[in-house]
């Protein structure tokens, strides 16, 4: 069974949670709750659960505080939270899973099922850890992000993906150290991510860091050559706006 621990300051609100992630999957069973951060981190202390739904906003702190008092334990988290888009931009470049309030069933049953996939592997807090630095930045000019590879997390440098390539659900990112990286995630959660100053979905298939182009190629319908190599066909309805992004 997958320990579960909930930390949500609203009774009415962690009660439901509680009866939905119990009848979401017959692997996960709740063996604590807590209303705040200090109880949230004496239940993480004492029950040492396999995972975590917290609560981001509650009355003595943040989640992020929680995460900063008990770091040395390891288990999987699932955030819940409203619309605060910091917060939610720093957990998607930390390639954490959250859900927003009021929480879907089915975007709960699918968290959960990724966890119960990964049960038999030890939670690895690298994206915690780099979760928390990420938030103590003051805005949202992030150096980094977190792409999570199996059962391992990779922290690279924005700067330093050349490219990204559309595998089906997944995506292949492209380093200029030559490494190749399998996401999973698609192309598109990556376009909505990465800076829009830097990255430009020129294909289906592509998305491209203009500060990693060499050259621009007129033959058929126009390539861009990248500094990995690459010869990445733009689309006719891309052009356009590569160009102006060229120039």
């Amino acid at each position: 069974m997958i320990k579960t621990i909930v930390i949500e300051d609203e009774a009415k609100s962690r009660e439901m949670m509680v009866s939905l992630i119990q009848k979401s999957n017959e692997f996960v069973e709740v063996i604590g709750q807590a209303k705040n951060v200090k109880e949230g981190v004496e239940l993480i202390k004492n029950l040492k659960p396999d995972l975590v739904f917290l609560d981001i906003s509650m009355p003595d702190g943040s989640g992020f505080d929680l995460l900063e008092q008990v770091q040395g334990q390891k288990f999987e988290l699932i955030f819940a939270t409203a619309s605060d888009q910091h917060a939610i931009r720093a957990i998607k470049y930390s390639a954490c899973d959250y859900l927003l309030k009021p929480i879907d069933i089915e975007e709960l049953k699918l968290a959960i099922d990724k966890v119960v996939q990964k049960r038999n592997a030890a939670p690895s807090m690298d994206n915690l850890n780099f979760l928390i630095q990420q938030l103590k930045r003051s805005d949202e000019n992030f150096q980094k992000i977190t792409l999570p590879t199996g059962n391992a997390y990779e922290i690279v440098a924005i700067k330093d993906i050349v490219r990204c390539e559309a595998d089906a659900s997944y995506t292949l990112f492209y380093l200029s150290d030559k490494r190749k990286l399998m996401v999973s995630f698609g192309l598109k959660h990556y376009e909505d991510l990465l800076p829009e100053s830097d990255f430009i979905r020129v294909h289906h298939h592509h998305l491209i860091n203009m500060n990693h182009v060499l050259r621009y190629l007129k033959e058929d319908g126009g390539y861009a050559i990248m500094t990995d190599g690459s010869k990445i066909e733009i689309s006719r309805r891309k052009k356009e706006q590569f160009m102006n992004r060229l120039n």
